[in-house]
């Protein structure tokens, strides 16, 4: 679903994520006239009109009432103060729909600081940069189905999405995809530091482990068969594999590994206490 080009969209926050949405929403047919964004940076207000031809704000002003949609992708710590005088001011019109990409600040914490229940909470992971991402969504119940087509729209300019029934999954979503490109990114450090063991360079080992994870994970996606058999295919008993993931599973390496996110998982928990706290 594309966008409607002349519903007025306004970003509070012009960085790296909510860049990737307007270059994806442009792309799609909406107009950079329609595009409002809230930016206190200047380099980055230069930027913005430089790569997509919007006029980046300073701070919120009366323009704002326009919105159909207001997306907040400011940093955690600073969404409270930015909510709170937005509020003040009546900075938005009270049928807007709220969208935000903030890490860990949950919707309870989020309605009361703006007062409205139109609200949809999202964690994307930084592969949206590119297109590539998958976002995790929650919405408040006073959300239509009109209002998720909206966020779709948006969403989908940076990939794939998953709808969540209640917002405490967004912290397992946090745990699995939200952080889940650093441990691709760790583990194919390991890769490449391996091959220069084995006498390969740096280069040839990076090559090597990115063409290996980028292919495996196409042939995944592509695949009706579960991981198991998929890796089974590939480990022949006595085999290089086979010594390779007997040595994982004598370490424990997936134990590990879901010790590591249950641990992000609790970390997201704390962080939605951190800055949560709506007086």
């Amino acid at each position: 679903m594309n966008p409607n080009p002349n519903k007025t969209i306004a970003f509070i926050g012009g960085g790296n994520m909510a860049s990737a949405m307007m270059g994806g929403l442009l792309q799609q047919g909406m107009n950079a006239a329609n595009i409002l964004v809230a930016e206190p940076f200047a380099p980055a207000r230069d930027k913005l009109l430089a790569d997509f031809g919007v006029v980046a704000h300073e701070s919120i002003n009366s323009a704002f009432t326009q919105a159909a949609l207001v997306i907040w992708a400011v940093k955690p710590q600073t969404f409270k103060d930015a909510a709170l005088a937005a509020k003040n001011a009546n900075a938005f019109n009270a049928s807007a729909l709220h969208f935000s990409v903030a890490a860990g600040i949950r919707t309870d914490s989020m309605c009361a600081w703006l007062g409205t229940e139109r609200m949809v909470r999202a964690m994307p992971n930084t592969p949206a940069l590119i297109g590539k991402g998958i976002t995790g969504l929650y919405a408040r119940p006073a959300v239509t189905d009109a209002d998720k087509a909206l966020i779709v729209s948006v969403v989908s300019t940076m990939g794939t999405y998953v709808w969540l029934d209640a917002e405490a999954k967004l912290d397992a979503v946090t745990a699995i995809s939200g952080s889940g490109p650093a441990y691709v990114f760790y583990f194919l450090e390991a890769m490449t530091a391996a091959a220069e063991q084995m006498g390969l360079s740096a280069e040839q080992g990076r090559q090597l482990a990115i063409a290996t994870f980028s292919g495996a994970t196409e042939l995944a996606q592509r695949s009706d068969e579960s991981l198991e058999v998929l890796r089974q295919r590939v480990t022949s008993k006595g085999g290089t594999t086979y010594a390779a993931i007997t040595s994982m599973q004598n370490n424990e390496v997936a134990q590990k590994y879901v010790q590591a996110m249950l641990a992000a998982e609790q970390r997201a928990k704390e962080l939605g206490d951190e800055f949560g706290g709506a007086e």
